[in-house]
């Protein structure tokens, strides 16, 4: 965690005003932070006083804090509010018009900007001088937008973690339309067809035995079609938090699709442990069913097992789920805290139990990655696809992966890394 600002007090503090506005804050930064929040935050503050600027920090975050979640958006808050003038000034940079190389040139943390959106509501960016209406003579810079990308666009290739809050909540509505169709798999069994294929001569022949023994028409068949299950092993665990809930969005409007094509959708999430979330992407609402499955995973923004979670997913659900040709597709960015082989070895076995299974790591965002982290080289040889998922672009070209049976992503190139 970074460092907190020093608390540099005036010599008439006013800190009910002061909590009051920090806890609007945190309520437009998406924390739920009323004035009973706010009464207990005074109290709480007014017991342990200003000793430390430490104790000031955990002191209210013990009161306007309630899930893991909100941990990073608390943190930011406090940052910018409580005299951090530096990330301020930077934020105002991100939020406000601004002369491009005036301002350090980096992207916003996770949950920045969204603590920046909640504390300059309301603010208009100065006009800078030199640019008033009565300087008419000063050389005007006329900007051609035709070819700029549209905010829908613009939103599609966005990182999840860089969000703001209302980014947020426009990227839930994109992902609820978003379909993830699949196409029918041809089962051994068959059915009767007038127009098919495959003789039956077992019909055929009983259909002779009620004319006497003469065949009068040779009875057909066809194959019938089933459709696959869709099963998502999704991490839960700190670094991946952001990444995770929008992928749960998607999921939940996949689950409750009709006409997709999955047989059935089956949830699970892990960080220290495996949770099944089925039940609970059933929901029709999302946000009941999402806050369903958070209340059951009780490792949101944990440690990282995918080992262990694994071998528990391979020993007591596998062979619940994964029959009927069953495509896995796993959100994880593999930094693993259990041993490299055995991660490996259930790799292998779930590998061997599935049709096919899709690895989506936000981590291919950047450049510059390779298979360095022991648990993505013991995971990468045993996927099938392994594909980049920290936007909506991302999440859209699913779909591709799912078409193009032999679509392997970035495996390739990264196994040749190896």
């Amino acid at each position: 965690m970074e460092g907190l600002p020093d608390l540099d007090l005036p010599e008439n503090p006013k800190l009910t005003a002061n909590i009051t506005h920090f806890a609007r804050a945190l309520r437009k930064s998406g924390l739920k932070a009323g004035p009973g929040k706010v009464l207990e935050a005074t109290r709480a503050v007014a017991a342990v006083g200003f000793t430390s600027k430490t104790d000031f920090y955990w002191t209210l975050h013990a009161v306007f804090v309630s899930r893991p979640e909100e941990r990073r958006v608390f943190h930011q808050v406090f940052r910018l509010y409580w005299r951090d003038p530096r990330y301020l000034e930077h934020m105002m940079s991100l939020m406000l018009p601004a002369v491009r190389g005036v301002q350090e040139d980096r992207a916003a943390k996770p949950a920045e900007k969204r603590a920046a959106e909640s504390l300059l509501d309301g603010i208009e960016p100065e006009r800078p001088e030199g640019q008033g209406e009565e300087e008419t003579d000063e050389t005007q810079i006329e900007v051609d937008a035709s070819l700029t990308m549209s905010a829908e666009e613009r939103l599609r290739t966005l990182d999840f973690e860089q969000m703001s809050t209302l980014e947020v909540a426009e990227a839930k509505r994109l992902l609820a339309r978003l379909t993830l169709p699949v196409k029918p798999l041809q089962s051994r069994r068959t059915k009767a067809a007038l127009d098919g294929r495959l003789p039956d001569w077992r019909r055929t022949m009983r259909d002779a035995m009620r004319q006497g023994g003469e065949i009068r028409d040779l009875a057909k068949k066809e194959r019938r079609i089933r459709w696959p299950n869709l099963v998502v092993l999704c991490d839960i665990s700190g670094s991946m938090s952001s990444y995770s809930r929008m992928v749960l969005h998607f999921l939940h409007a996949v689950a409750n699709q009709k006409g997709a094509g999955w047989a059935k959708v089956h949830g699970f999430t892990f960080g220290t442990r495996l949770t099944n979330i089925t039940r609970h992407l059933a929901t029709r609402d999302v946000d009941a069913a999402l806050a369903a499955a958070g209340a059951e995973a009780q490792d949101w923004e944990g440690g990282t097992r995918i080992g262990e979670s694994l071998h528990a997913f391979n020993r007591d659900w596998s062979r619940r789920v994964m029959g009927q040709g069953a495509v896995v597709l796993i959100i994880t960015d593999g930094l693993d805290r259990d041993d490299p082989d055995r991660l490996a070895k259930e790799m292998e076995r779930l590998h061997l139990s599935a049709k096919r299974v899709i690895w989506l790591n936000p981590l291919l965002r950047w450049e510059g990655f390779a298979p360095k982290a022991a648990g993505i080289r013991a995971m990468l040889p045993h996927v099938d696809t392994f594909r980049a998922g920290h936007n909506i672009a991302s999440l859209e070209a699913l779909a591709q992966a799912l078409s193009h049976p032999d679509d392997a992503g970035e495996k390739a190139r990264l196994m040749a890394a190896l």
